[in-house]
């Protein structure tokens, strides 16, 4: 296949396995929340059931995501909303979040919430994969769904695994943000309403590139110094 044999297919692989790794963690999450209620023979069945649901979801999600992204100045929103995404991942999450996934007796009723759920919070792995898959050329199909077929182990049984690995080693969700931030910048200076306007060689392209990621970094680190400081310092 030819595809194999091109070095930028290999690049979009690696960053959807990474953003499904990172962007993985809460779907997992809801995964475990809404089916927490079934009896334990039910939880195995409600997890297949459920994600299988999200990700044939996601697919056409993604679907959709890659032929609006062709249109004009969205790419510009796109790139915008991934930025913001990086950014929160560099800002500790509130443990209320899901607080609101009501666990369910009932298998059916556990699956549609999974799904219902993924749905509402897929917004960020559609952009994601969406944009990463756009550095594949005419594969960008093929790429969007070994990006969802990749997810699935991750989603049912690895996410925990990474989330510890995260606490461990904060880089990993550090680099992960700046893949996002990179995706952007990509994202908004390829944007066919941008395009005419800025110089079609591929350095400028990187250097938009590193300024999506250098912008995230720097976002997230101001706004994690506003946190701490807005933090009342406790004592005994």
């Amino acid at each position: 296949m030819e595809a194999l044999s091109n070095p930028s297919f290999w690049v979009a692989v690696g960053q959807i396995i990474l953003i499904d790794i990172l962007l993985g963690g809460d779907n997992a999450v809801v995964i475990a929340l809404a089916c927490r209620g079934l009896p334990p023979k039910q939880r195995k069945m409600g997890i297949i059931y459920g994600t299988a649901g999200a990700i044939i979801l996601r697919v056409i999600l993604i679907a959709f995501a890659l032929a609006l992204l062709a249109i004009p100045y969205l790419k510009l929103v796109g790139g915008a909303l991934l930025v913001w995404i990086g950014v929160k991942l560099l800002v500790p999450h509130d443990e209320d979040d899901h607080a609101n996934i009501n666990p369910t007796d009932k298998l059916w009723g556990a699956v549609k919430t999974v799904i219902v759920a993924d749905l509402v919070m897929s917004i960020d792995n559609v952009l994601a994969i969406a944009g990463a898959a756009q550095g594949a050329g005419d594969h960008q199909l093929f790429l969007v769904i070994f990006g969802l077929v990749v997810s699935i182990p991750i989603i049912v049984a690895g996410s925990q695994i990474v989330l510890k690995l995260m606490d461990r080693f904060p880089i990993i969700i550090t680099l992960g943000a700046m893949l996002l931030g990179w995706i952007a910048g990509q994202m908004i200076y390829t944007d066919p309403g941008v395009a005419p306007y800025v110089p079609a060689a591929k350095t400028w392209e990187y250097a938009a590139a590193v300024v999506g990621a250098l912008l995230v970094l720097i976002i997230g680190k101001l706004m994690q110094r506003r946190g701490r400081a807005a933090t009342p310092a406790t004592g005994n």
